[in-house]
């Protein structure tokens, strides 16, 4: 399974390199959906990500004692180059890269989709995500709180697609567009007003 995910992966790194690539500056420095960061940091984050052995994770782990968050921050302003052409050329070298940290590579997809989002929708971007990729990644997400504590989010709510297959749980129910559900999910509250049943106020609270 591992070896039929990377090139999901790999597939939406070059989606969103190709939605970048005529951005002015100022759309450059728009605030992305994660809080305190622009675009094109997101886009450093995820070129940090996609550089990281298990090793090197460790190392920053250890010089930043333990501080995740710090750590983080060190390894994106390692990527985010001198002005947006090289954060974009930088990010474009990581396209086909295979190196992560000690995460699963499903979790490297939801990397590449949720902040490709939270680059997209400040921006107006649309992209048509393939419903097997958005599908596999909901999956991911219902089931585990590895680095996004997405399955207590969810717990005790029923999850329906409306576009696709996916469905979980049990209890007041969520529906709505896979990629609505997944942004959810890993706590981007705007997609709620995707999403409609008894159990989204109680998502948007959590």
């Amino acid at each position: 399974m591992t070896e039929n995910l990377w090139p999901l992966v790999h597939a939406e790194r070059a989606a969103l390199a190709d939605d970048l690539a005529d951005l002015t500056d100022g759309q450059w420095a728009t605030p992305s959906l994660c809080a305190g960061l622009s675009v094109r940091e997101v886009l450093a984050h995820l070129t940090a990500g996609a550089s990281l052995t298990p090793v090197r994770w460790l190392a920053g782990v250890i010089r930043c004692r333990f501080d995740f968050d710090r750590q983080v921050a060190m390894r994106l302003a390692e990527q985010l180059g001198a002005a947006p052409a090289d954060t974009l050329a930088r990010f474009r070298r990581v396209v086909a890269s295979t190196t992560k940290p000690p995460l699963p590579v499903v979790a490297m997809l939801g990397e590449a989709v949720v902040h490709g989002e939270d680059i997209r929708r400040p921006l107006g971007v649309r992209r048509d995500y393939p419903i097997a990729t958005l599908t596999r990644l909901a999956e991911y997400y219902a089931g585990s709180d590895l680095v996004v504590a997405a399955k207590g989010r969810v717990g005790g709510l029923r999850l329906a697609a409306t576009d696709g297959p996916f469905a979980t749980g049990s209890g007041p129910l969520v529906s709505g567009r896979t990629l609505a559900l997944i942004m959810a999910m890993t706590g981007r509250t705007a997609y709620c007003d995707e999403l409609d049943g008894d159990g989204v106020e109680v998502l948007r609270a959590r």
